[in-house]
Parts: structure tokens; sequence; C-alpha cells
């Protein structure tokens, strides 16, 4: 598969050197007989149609190498409009002209205009595919707050310094929820089935913020963040998050009920459930845009800050709700 880092090499370190060739001044009936006792290769795409002195004049499609009387000359059934790259562009630009042409092949000629290889769509969708890969990667790792290319080249201490200071978002976010559970011990005391359903509160808080995360940094590949769009994104992702919410809460409401036989607790658990949801879905949309707002690179520092201030609002809407209806 051909790598990013070869998008400037030339064309002619990638075209194939064995293509169909027919000559200018056969007939069909010769020209078939030619491609049984040479042979080309698995892969004929297009045959390709030159002179005596290897002057490339024209393109056969292989539609009308088959359906043509065998006494007819060639000349009169090629296409004589042939697109052909020089064999100075690089494979960049050969990218750009599948994109254009949408053939499947072009032919690689010198200056005299000779035929010297051919380059098929295989080297085009390899690249892509390549590069979507390493992009989705790079997404990823990103979204987790560190660089690929950084971590990659970097010593093991190197590593450390790149990625330990995200991790203290998380440590911090873990603090603050730490220090809001313990306002609530009267509540986890009373209700102790509360603490059997916070790691799975927090589970879902941090699913649905990740998930909003995600849809909003794509967004921002294609367009850039406007104030209308903002607005516009808000009120899908609540739209959306209350969905998820009311089916979650449902749900995790039945679990608490079927188990624990207590319905103040199972309504509780469950709105909470949808609230702290709500919350999250409208955090993985609010941060990334206010840290593009600010010039700053959302992948970077989009991830672990979301994901922490998902936690500390779950956690005081699952116990501040509660609190509440429990009184």
């Amino acid at each position: 598969m051909v790598s990013t880092s070869q998008l400037h090499l030339p064309v002619t370190d990638f075209c194939s050197r064995e293509f169909p060739v027919l000559d200018l001044g056969g007939t069909i009936g010769t020209a078939l007989e030619t491609i049984r006792t040479r042979g080309f290769g698995d892969r004929i795409i297009y045959f390709y149609v030159t002179d005596r002195e290897g002057v490339l004049r024209g393109v056969l499609p292989t539609r009308r190498l088959l359906t043509e009387p065998l006494d007819r000359p060639v000349a009169e059934c090629m296409i004589q409009r042939v697109l052909a790259i020089p064999d100075t562009a690089t494979l960049l630009e050969v990218c750009e002209l599948f994109v254009l042409h949408k053939l499947l092949a072009f032919p690689v000629v010198d200056r005299q205009r000779r035929i010297i290889g051919v380059v098929d769509v295989n080297v085009f969708t390899g690249e892509v595919l390549d590069l979507a890969e390493r992009n989705s990667t790079e997404d990823l790792f990103q979204s987790l707050g560190f660089r690929v290319a950084e971590i990659g080249a970097a010593s093991p201490l190197g590593a450390f310094r790149f990625r330990f200071p995200w991790l203290l978002a998380t440590i911090a976010g873990g603090t603050a929820c730490a220090i809001l559970s313990g306002f609530f011990a009267d509540t986890l005391e009373g209700r102790i089935v509360l603490a059997f359903f916070l790691t799975l509160v927090l589970g879902l808080g941090e699913s649905v913020a990740a998930q909003s995360l995600a849809v909003t940094l794509q967004s921002m590949h294609e367009k850039n963040p406007t104030l209308a769009g903002l607005a516009k994104a808000l009120h899908k992702e609540f739209l959306t998050a209350l969905l998820l919410g009311a089916a979650s809460a449902t749900l995790v409401g039945g679990i608490v009920l079927v188990w624990q036989r207590d319905p103040l607790s199972a309504t509780c658990i469950s709105l909470s459930v949808c609230l702290s949801m709500v919350v999250a879905c409208l955090l993985g949309v609010l941060i990334p845009t206010v840290l593009r707002s600010l010039r700053l690179d959302p992948k970077i520092a989009a991830g672990p800050l979301t994901l922490a201030l998902a936690d500390i609002c779950t956690i005081a809407t699952y116990f501040g709700a509660t609190s509440l209806l429990m009184r």
C-alpha cells in the first residue's frame, strides 16, 4: 500500500511495465491474435494503440475489441483522444486526475509521447484508503489527548511529557467527583442502591459525551463553526440526548425496580440518568466549539476536558437530583 510520504515521488515509480499495446496498422483479428500469443498479465483495463515508433495514438476499449468485425482496422475502432500522464508527473497529480476524470487507468508517456507504462486506479484507492486509515487513527489518539506523530518519535521521557499533562485532567475530574460524592454521603447512606449504579451512570455520561464530541469534531473538518451552526448542533444534540436519555433511563429504572423493588429509587435513578446524559451530550458539542473559537486545537484538548467535565456534571446531576426527589 502506498504511504502519504510517497505522494511527491514520480509516477514512474508506481506504473506497471506490463501493459497491452496494439499495432495501429492492424485489424481487430490481428489484435486478438496478438493478445492470445503474447499475453498481458492478469490486469487488463484498456488496450493502447501505438505506431511503429511506439508513439501513443489511441485506446481501444475492451467492448469494441470483442464486438467489432475481425477485418475492421484498429485505427477505425480506437478512441483517438487519449488522456496520458507525462513521466514527470508526481503520484499526487495522478491521484487528482483519477478524481477528476473517473478513469480506471492512465498511460504514462515520455516527451515524444511514447508509452512507457500504465498506472491504474489501485494506486489511487490504495493511497486514499491508507490516508483515511491514518486520519482515523490520528483523530482517535488526538481525542485522547496527544498526537501520534509526537508520540511515535519521542523517547519514553518525551512520551511521558506529552501524555501526562492530559491525564491530569482525568485526575482533576476524578478528584472533583470524589469531593462531590462526599457532599452527598447522607444520601448514599440513606439509599445505598445509588452507589450500586454510580459506575453505570458515569459510563453512560462518558459514552454519550464521547459520541457528541466525535460528531462535532467531524463536522469541524467540513466547515468552520458559526453561531448559527452551534445553535443548530446544540438543538439536534439536545433532542438526540433526550431520546437516548429516555431510553436508557427507562431500561435502568426497570432494572432497579425489578432488582430492589423500590419505586422511589427507580424513579430517582432513571431521571438522573436522563438528565446527566443530556448534559454530557451538550458538553460534547460546546467544549470543542469553544476551544476552536479560542484558536486552540479541539482535537487535542477536547477529549480529556470533555470527559472530565462530563464526569463532574454527571455526579452533580445524579446526586443533586436524587437528593431533591428523596426529601
